[in-house]
């Protein structure tokens, strides 16, 4: 037999307890990874919002709990129209709301003459009026899943608008929304003279990097955002997601590892004897070491196989959750399969190497005396 085939016959021929120490570390490994699909997924809706609008970096206030919190007023948006680098900074409002089983409807209150400078592209229909207060256009993912076209009614918040037009941003996640004029959504959102964002396009050579700490410096109560690392300054709950995913993957890691020492020392307990005949046999403390972690692997490899596939389940409950729906969009990532391997691979290594070590150590001689 060879030494992997004896690997395997070892883990094989104690199948109770390799299955129960699988489906433990399955558990973990489901949390792990369903944890980061989830993270991931939140984390790309969010940073959507921001890539709405066609721009080279958005400005928004530093530190807010929810990027929808933030606050810019008119003053400051006007001082950031007026450095001679911008091309064009489009202040926009953002809210949400419920609407079609959509629970993260979007709405972007815009002035209309800056649609273009915004990105809007009108594909039916027309724009809606600088001050109408019960117009709207819906971005077409929008129009095609509430069946609405141009000269229908929507009702939104207790608000019936009329469509005037189809929009496309080139982006899903503005494209399942709506735009109506600036001034309506903010009496709507009890916001005056207040916007959400400041989408900045820059002018031809400006020197981006340093323009954003510019107006950082001339403006501390704000912050840039330019890539999704950057998301965190404005929006504090990224963060505590990330860092809830991070610590559950050490707690995962720690649990796992100690279930697997657990077994591997019963293993010992048991296989005492063994190890001692193959030590008296010549086997070096190494070639023992390698075989008990080698095991150890064996177990977690299968449980991380198995904590995968459960994952695929939970993520998937979890995404047809009312509060949930069209806001988790699971994307399985490489990274995610290979956050389960290092996890499961550790899991053996931390679990399995005390015992590993212990069992190399024995003398041949007490080894074969214990029953």
């Amino acid at each position: 037999m060879s030494f992997a085939g004896l690997v395997v016959h070892n883990v094989w021929a104690r199948k109770m307890r390799t299955a129960l120490t699988a489906v433990a570390i399955a558990i973990g490994v489901m949390t792990v990874v369903t944890l980061a699909v989830v993270t991931h997924s939140l984390r790309d809706t969010a940073v959507a919002v921001l890539r709405t609008g066609k721009a080279d970096f958005t400005v928004a206030q530093k530190g807010v709990s929810d990027l929808l919190y933030s606050s810019i007023d008119q003053g400051e948006l006007a001082r950031i129209q007026a450095y001679p680098q911008v091309e064009h900074a489009v202040g926009a409002l953002i809210a949400t709301t419920k609407l079609g089983g959509n629970p993260l409807f979007l709405q972007i209150g815009l002035p209309p003459q800056d649609l273009t400078p915004f990105g809007v592209n009108v594909i039916r229909g027309v724009p809606y009026a600088p001050n109408a207060t019960n117009q709207i256009m819906l971005g077409w993912r929008a129009a095609d899943s509430l069946g609405k076209n141009v000269g229908d009614k929507v009702t939104i918040d207790d608000n019936t608008f009329t469509v005037t037009g189809i929009f496309s941003v080139g982006q899903v996640f503005g494209d399942s929304g709506s735009m109506l004029p600036l001034t309506t959504l903010q009496a709507n959102e009890r916001k005056p003279g207040n916007v959400t964002l400041a989408f900045v396009q820059v002018r031809k050579g400006t020197n981006i990097p340093a323009f954003r700490k510019q107006i950082e410096r001339d403006h501390p109560e704000l912050a840039t955002v330019q890539t999704q690392s950057d998301f965190g300054r404005v929006d504090r709950n990224l963060q505590l997601i990330s860092a809830a995913d991070q610590g559950a993957t050490v707690l995962a890691l720690v649990i796992g590892a100690i279930i697997v020492m657990n077994t591997m020392l019963l293993s010992f307990f048991e296989r005492t004897r063994e190890f001692g005949v193959l030590r008296a046999v010549g086997w070096a403390r190494m070639r023992i070491i390698v075989m008990v972690l080698g095991e150890a692997l064996v177990i977690s490899l299968l449980g991380a196989a198995a904590g995968v596939g459960l994952a695929f389940g939970a993520t998937r409950a979890l995404q047809e959750l009312p509060d949930l729906l069209g806001i988790l969009k699971p994307q399985y990532t490489s990274g995610v399969f290979w956050r389960a391997l290092y996890v499961a691979v550790a899991m053996a290594f931390v679990g399995g190497l005390y015992p590993a070590v212990r069992a190399a150590m024995l003398r041949p001689l007490e080894a074969l005396r214990r029953e």
